[in-house]
């Protein structure tokens, strides 16, 4: 039976107010407007179609079926809304992490931001702050982690090394697998290296993406397919499904089936003892332990010297940074960190950290095609045009506090 690693993640970003010129300098918040505050409705309106009812189906397998196991990671972002407006929600994700055995908390980027690809500094300062709100809420400190978007190349591997870390999950780029297997680990091209785990996007995106899509041809997609599919690996191949949490209740309606479908996955794939449940930790530090650095020695290397990603077509950067406006923004925002640094103002620093979620440069995306299809349907406004003028007249206002 091959070995099967579920991971989703949950995040929600703060989404920019319609900023307008006239509110330069009048302390208007950049992410809320009074009454209406769209953060909030958005997460309360995720909260009831995806996170309560996927939590509580998580935890009812978990509990009534102890080979099951599943990893997420969460942004510090989510979970401030979380906190915020839907308690209940971190409650039922507390009541996981009380199956430690079977339920694997990730280390994350706390503000879900491109950091480790401009500051170093403020990539460990944003991943420190990350661990610091697993501590408190579910008592944890990850050892694996995973980067915005599975953003990796080699330096980035050697950051998260730095900082602690045992091991991390990236997207399989079949560029840089030079014909390899995406089912087995490989290790870092960086000193000191850690194991790396990657996604398989055919099996992950036949549920993410193209489960209710009716032109597809393998629709409707049936657990008892599905479970078919990966029974053709091998026992001794790991098979990463990674994959958004929305995916459930959000991304594909519950009309759509998706709960059942996955509700089956897991319990048929038990009753047939057709799958192992695997979590990150039980392929890249468990069984190697003893002899870890002899074991990451043999292991082949994936070398990655251009940053990659789980976005779009090209698995690159694209999704960020194909553009002017997506450029010169990111640039500015770095460009301010000893500022804001030296400011010592919390709110000024808070607002600064919110406003490097890579999400408002996904929104700034002009992609065509089957890619530009998906930045729409995610984007919080009408167009990328109206993405980067609100970023740009707040990063003006941004820019003016901290001088």
């Amino acid at each position: 039976m091959p070995k099967v690693c579920f991971y989703f993640l949950l995040h929600q970003p703060y989404r920019l107010t319609n900023f307008a010129v006239t509110d330069l300098d009048n302390q208007v918040d950049y992410f809320a407007s009074g009454q209406y505050d769209q953060n909030r409705d958005v997460f309360l309106k995720v909260a009831d179609k995806c996170y309560r009812p996927m939590l509580t189906l998580l935890l009812e397998l978990i509990s009534h079926h102890p080979e099951f196991k599943f990893s997420f990671s969460t942004s510090g972002v989510f979970l401030e809304q979380a906190q915020a407006w839907a308690p209940d929600v971190i409650e039922l994700l507390q009541k996981l992490s009380l199956y430690p055995d079977q339920v694997e908390i990730l280390g994350e980027n706390y503000y879900h931001s491109l950091s480790a690809l401009y500051s170093e500094t403020e990539f460990a300062a944003q991943v420190k702050a990350h661990e610091i709100l697993l501590k408190k809420l579910f008592n944890v400190r990850p050892k694996i982690f995973r980067n915005t978007e599975m953003i990796y190349n080699n330096y980035i591997a050697y950051q998260v090394s730095r900082l602690g870390y045992q091991g991390i999950l990236t997207e399989a780029v079949d560029r840089h697998l030079e014909g390899r297997p995406r089912t087995q680990v490989y290790r870092s091209h960086c000193t000191p290296p850690i194991p790396v785990l990657l996604k398989h996007a055919q099996l992950s995106d036949d549920i993410a993406f193209r489960f209710s899509q009716q032109s597809w041809s393998d629709w409707p997609l049936t657990s008892n397919k599905y479970l078919q599919w990966l029974s053709n690996y091998y026992s001794d191949e790991i098979i990463g499904l990674f994959m958004d949490f929305e995916t459930f209740g959000e991304h594909q309606w519950a009309s759509t089936g998706i709960f059942d479908f996955f509700r089956y996955l897991i319990t048929d794939g038990v009753k047939q003892s057709s799958l192992k449940f695997v979590n990150p930790s039980d392929v890249l530090i468990k069984p190697h332990a003893r002899r870890r650095r002899s074991w990451l020695n043999q292991l082949p290397i994936y070398h990655v010297d251009e940053p990659i990603s789980w976005a779009d077509e090209h698995r690159d950067l694209s999704a960020w940074r194909s553009n002017d406006f997506q450029v010169d923004t990111l640039q500015k925002i770095y460009e301010l960190e000893a500022a804001v640094l030296k400011l010592n103002d919390l709110k000024l620093l808070t607002d600064w950290r919110r406003l490097q979620t890579s999400d408002h440069y996904y929104y700034m995306c002009t992609k065509y095609f089957a890619d530009g299809d998906v930045h729409a349907y995610f984007s919080a406004y009408d167009s990328p045009l109206e993405a980067y003028r609100r970023f740009c007249i707040i990063l003006a206002d941004l820019t003016e506090r901290c001088r």
